[in-house]
């Protein structure tokens, strides 16, 4: 099934919340209170003594305060206007000038977890709470990868960084000095979807290699010349893109073939991990890394592809937020797509389908919810 010709809106819509997102790296986490608009939810995060990654709701039960203003006092957080005690789950365990508790006093906790160096948090519904679920981002300490990334602040729905992940056309004419040629425009591509992902496929044979990708196989494997490039771009809603890059010498067995299988052991091979969490309609916390699986112990070549990327993404936060703009100048515009939008579209739907089943609920839960009341 192809994707509707019909436009997809540019207006903010909600968010799903019921998915695990991420909200810190993990060294971003430890004894200092950090404080993070998440879904439009501030809360408050921190580690026990014990290592453990606790996240709250950012302000007190008393009088509304931030908790992010306040300090630890072992693994309690104490608000720093009156003092309330609050232990890793939120409950309150101490208030000033008396010796109860008002049992209703506490904060709300979210479900939390660490994998592949990134912090997750669940806002929607605890019950749900699958860690299975959290994106496969394993490139990010697998031992046969090196990677490291950045955390950038986009102003602009979450959205649309994964229009322009799903879509690599653009490296064409926002990344020409780097990654992008005209062979990147220029190829076909597959659009396929699944019940969460969509994945674009797209394979350029005997071209010439842009400056960074031409860079990276001289430096790893003393070939200059044509090249074959591939991207194979995953999404997984709601807000995950793993992309899947590379060059290698032109026929050298890198493209699958009918009856062979890729054989990319002459080329080099990277992953661009991105992952979207809103943080209001209009801004998102965009954490990135690229992993690559070649020169491994060269400390110094990972410096450097990271703060080349960073200068990469910086062009695409230009133009992202460049549109943003736009489209606050022209409410109740239309997205006019064209072929190479099928990612994006199909992304959206998934992201759609989501708000939608949240907003709707089960049949069985509809009618557990008249047994009680019934009951009551």
């Amino acid at each position: 099934m192809e994707p509707s010709s019909s436009n997809f809106s540019s207006s903010p819509s909600p968010f799903p919340l019921n998915a695990w997102y991420a909200c810190a790296y993990d060294v971003e986490v430890g004894r200092d209170l950090l404080a993070r608009t998440i879904c439009n939810q501030k809360v408050v995060m921190y580690r026990t003594l014990d290592g453990e990654v606790c996240v709250l709701a950012d302000a007190c039960w008393h009088r509304l305060l931030p908790l992010s203003m306040g300090r630890l006092e072992g693994d309690e957080l104490v608000c720093g206007y009156h003092g309330l005690h609050y232990n890793a789950r939120g409950r309150c365990t101490s208030m000033p000038s008396q010796e109860g508790v008002n049992p209703s006093a506490c904060v709300k906790s979210y479900p939390v977890l660490e994998r592949h160096r990134l912090i997750w948090i669940w806002m929607g519904e605890p019950s749900l709470a699958d860690p299975a679920s959290v994106p496969d981002l394993h490139w990010n300490h697998d031992p046969d990868w090196a990677a490291d990334g950045k955390l950038i602040h986009v102003k602009c729905d979450y959205r649309l960084v994964i229009d322009n992940l799903m879509d690599l056309t653009h490296e064409t004419y926002v990344h020409g000095s780097s990654i992008g040629n005209s062979a990147v425009a220029e190829a076909p591509f597959v659009a396929t979807h699944g019940h969460r992902t969509a994945t674009i496929t797209r394979w350029m044979e005997g071209i010439e290699a842009p400056p960074f990708w031409a860079n990276q196989l001289f430096q790893a494997r003393d070939y200059k010349g044509p090249v074959d490039r591939w991207q194979i771009i995953r999404f997984e809603a709601p807000g995950t893109v793993t992309i899947d890059v590379g060059v290698a010498p032109a026929g050298s067995g890198a493209v699958p073939k009918e009856g062979h299988a890729s054989d990319r052991s002459q080329g080099v091979n990277g992953f661009v991990l991105n992952t979207m969490t809103p943080e209001t309609d209009q801004s998102c916390h965009y954490f990135w890394a690229f992993a690559r699986n070649y020169s491994l112990t060269e400390q110094r070549l990972t410096h450097q592809l990271r703060e080349g990327v960073a200068n990469i993404f910086r062009e695409d936060e230009l133009v992202l937020e460049a549109q943003q703009q736009a489209i606050n100048a022209n409410p109740g515009h239309r997205f006019y797509n064209l072929n190479i939008d099928a990612g994006a579209m199909w992304a959206r739907r998934l992201i759609d389908k989501m708000v939608d089943e949240e907003s709707t609920p089960a049949p069985h839960q509809s009618q557990r919810s008249i047994v009680i009341k019934q009951a009551a």
